[in-house]
């Protein structure tokens, strides 16, 4: 970037200021818009408007809320259309687990998941509070609200900013934020799940039913995973309009043709995604030793069961976006993916 006028120190100490705000506002556009991928292009454009601004920025706000005023105009600009992105969950009823798979739904359908790494900073408190706003029924959740209201309930109820602060945000009256905050209050009622799903690395239970999945995923023991799930558990495979509930239904769908051919995976942990539990999944390819990628996989808790089995089979692009290599090959050494 350039501008006129501006050394290049005076560049650099700008372009480093917006940076320190990139996780927040990564987390803050991914809840807006449910996909990792836009939330990056919306930051990235957040951060061209607000350079090719920053002359007119003269301090009346902070530089904070400044970004969160661009950032929230580049949302609404993004969301100027009727799709929504959603879970299969919030498509249809469950499908029957030995029913033929139908065809994939483009990529735009679908509520994507977001690597912790670019979503939460690195002070523990605030991964904290951050981890339940940014979980995958939360954002489904907020995807039935008008975008404003969206933006509206975001800020206040996530971001904690003031009525006045959001007004002068969104150019509205205080009374007008308050009455849509009610409205979105009132429908969220309605859509989102009452339990919480969320993972806490302190919890040794937790962490011994990850560790648990892992080893009867592995070894492909239905009996040793279904004692670990939750009696209305939902397993999803975005981008397939699927998902079977029930630890019964989940057994025989993963022993049904299709996903059997999963049979021996190994599971990558990665950093996490959402605050969750989350692996690359990597399948045997048929030649010995080598393995492709399958899915990002998204565990959802509750307490010591798994209410949530996420399969996110976009490969090609989630992936390299969690850091994970086009292939794995067993050495008998297992590489975690970063996040950056």
């Amino acid at each position: 970037m350039s501008k006129s006028g501006s050394s290049a120190g005076s560049v650099d100490e700008v372009l480093q200021q917006f940076e320190g705000y990139r996780r927040e506002l990564c987390a803050y556009a991914y809840r807006m818009l449910g996909s990792s991928f836009e939330a990056e292009d919306a930051v990235q454009e957040t951060f061209t408007r607000a350079w090719k601004a920053y002359d007119s920025f003269e301090g009346r706000a902070s530089l904070r809320s400044w970004l969160y005023k661009i950032a929230t105009n580049v949302c609404l600009d993004m969301l100027d259309g009727p799709q929504r992105r959603a879970r299969p969950m919030d498509l249809s009823g469950p499908s029957s687990p030995d029913g033929p798979l139908p065809p994939p739904q483009p990529d735009y359908v679908w509520i994507e998941p977001i690597p912790n790494g670019m979503a939460f900073g690195a002070d523990p408190a605030e991964h904290a509070s951050a981890k339940d706003s940014l979980r995958l029924a939360f954002v489904a959740a907020v995807q039935h609200l008008p975008a404003t209201q969206r933006a509206i309930l975001i800020m206040r109820e996530v971001l904690r900013f003031s009525a006045n602060e959001t007004a002068d945000m969104l150019t509205m009256s205080p009374a007008s934020v308050n009455s849509a905050l009610q409205r979105a209050r009132a429908t969220m009622s309605k859509v989102q799940p009452t339990d919480s799903g969320s993972f806490d690395e302190s919890d040794e239970r937790q962490r011994k039913l990850v560790e648990g999945f892992v080893q009867a995923f592995e070894s492909y023991d239905m009996d040793a995973l279904t004692a670990l799930l939750k009696q209305d558990v939902a397993l999803s495979m975005p981008p397939i309009e699927l998902w079977v509930s029930g630890p019964d239904n989940v057994a025989k769908f993963m022993l049904s043709p299709g996903p059997s051919a999963c049979r021996g995976s190994r599971m990558i942990p990665l950093e996490g995604a959402n605050g969750l539990p989350a692996f690359g999944q990597y399948k045997p390819s048929g030649e010995p030793g080598v393995f492709t990628p399958w899915s990002i996989t998204v565990l959802e808790l509750d307490g010591d069961r798994i209410s949530g089995l996420n399969f996110f089979l976009d490969t090609d692009r989630l992936f390299p976006l969690f850091g994970l290599p086009p292939e794995l090959r067993d050495s008998g050494q297992k590489h975690a993916g970063t996040t950056g």
